[in-house]
């Protein structure tokens, strides 16, 4: 049996969208999971075996009026992603909170092209900060902090899909429970 992340977009963000991480644990179980693993109230959860990322979100709204976003990879896919840290020699001495990664399911493409549309990122990123882009994510190197961040603030208009984003440390401690559901 093979674990499943599961990571909500929008919820208990500055009191908007409110979910507690037992009432996520309760629909993830309700849906059929036998095992589910919270981490801090920013909605990351590993599941076995894997759920209906649609029916949560149905299940999610119809308990609490708000419908969140839900983005579910495999195991292998989240692993696959985050061992693609195009920043990962810098992170034995940095501040895990310097690096956010930006999680998102197809392409960032310009229309008609065959390349990543990445011109607009490069216009709003600070003079301190760096991204990178690989496939289904987009990392962002920001040791000022997240808060002051245009390009942070702007990533999912730049990108023009759907994304939501995590600091090293969370990624980190999900890529635990990875581990521990294996």
């Amino acid at each position: 049996m093979t674990a499943q992340v599961i990571l909500l977009r929008g919820i208990n963000v500055g009191g908007h969208g409110t979910l507690s991480m037992a009432d996520l644990k309760a629909h993830l179980m309700g849906l059929g999971a036998e095992r589910a693993e919270t981490y801090i109230q920013s909605g990351n959860a590993v599941v076995t075996p894997a759920v209906d990322p649609e029916a949560l979100a149905d299940r999610i709204e119809a308990a609490q009026g708000v419908r969140p976003q839900v983005f579910a990879l495999t195991a292998e896919e989240w692993t696959a992603r985050v061992a693609r840290n195009p920043f990962a020699a810098r992170m034995g001495t940095a501040d895990p909170k310097c690096l956010h990664v930006f999680f998102f399911d197809g392409a960032i493409r310009d229309p008609g092209a065959d390349r990543p549309r990445l011109a607009p990122f490069f216009a709003v990123a600070g003079p301190d900060e760096e991204f990178g882009h690989t496939q289904g994510a987009i990392w962002l190197w920001a040791p000022s902090g997240i808060g002051r961040s245009k390009l942070a603030a702007s990533m999912e208009k730049l990108a023009g899909i759907p994304v939501t984003g995590r600091n090293w440390r969370t990624v980190e401690a999900i890529s635990a429970l990875v581990e521990t559901l294996r």
